[in-house]
């Protein structure tokens, strides 16, 4: 009897020990948030990107220092001007089509499984938030959402001030925003790559088709 009565003291002690540290055990953090991806809006007309004198490029860094670059050439976009006086930018790039400067190997590879997947995910898009006119002028954050490797996030990019009074017409539109690879899985050549990539674009607008 005093044996039976032992075991079950440990017993007692042993789940009471258990259910304490699965109390104090950190919960998993919570995903994200992502804003919802805006529907097609209210418009009241749009400016298309110009496929001939915008600019789209990536910069990443090697384990060592070394700047590796790359450009998007070919992609397609609008600025979407809303009836209560502001405007949202949708801008699609073609990982298929992506290149790295001198390098016909690292272009395959960057359009590879291992990198931008282009087979399974052929389109990075970003759709921002809709927001005041005047942040192409004045420069600022545009915000938004990007969708990339098949995952989608809130990200920003910093507006330059504008060299003039009508930016994306009469002068480019310059921006910039770093993400992080390990947002998106893109986790191919970890010893040689740093994590950071930096998404350059310079943008110039033209009329939209009928």
């Amino acid at each position: 009897m005093r044996f039976t009565l032992i075991a079950v003291s440990f017993a007692l002690v042993g789940l009471v020990s258990a259910a304490r540290l699965h109390a104090q055990q950190p919960s998993s953090p919570a995903p994200p948030r992502v804003a919802p991806l805006h529907t097609e809006p209210v418009r009241i007309d749009s400016l298309r990107i110009d496929p001939v004198r915008s600019r789209f490029g990536f910069e990443l860094r090697t384990r060592w220092g070394l700047r590796v670059s790359g450009a998007f050439p070919r992609y397609d976009g609008e600025v979407v001007r809303l009836p209560d006086g502001r405007q949202q930018v949708r801008i699609r790039l073609a990982s298929a089509d992506v290149v790295v400067a001198g390098s016909e190997r690292y272009t395959a590879l960057a359009r590879g499984e291992n990198f931008f997947d282009a087979q399974r995910y052929p389109m990075i898009e970003f759709v921002s938030e809709p927001h005041p006119r005047r942040l192409a002028r004045d420069g600022g954050r545009l915000r938004g959402v990007l969708t990339l490797h098949g995952v989608r996030r809130n990200e920003s990019f910093a507006l330059q001030p504008a060299g003039c009074a009508d930016p994306g017409v009469g002068c480019d539109v310059v921006a910039s925003g770093v993400i992080s690879r390990d947002d998106y899985g893109l986790d191919g050549w970890r010893f040689a790559l740093a994590n950071p990539v930096r998404f350059d674009l310079r943008l110039r607008l033209q009329e939209a088709s009928p």
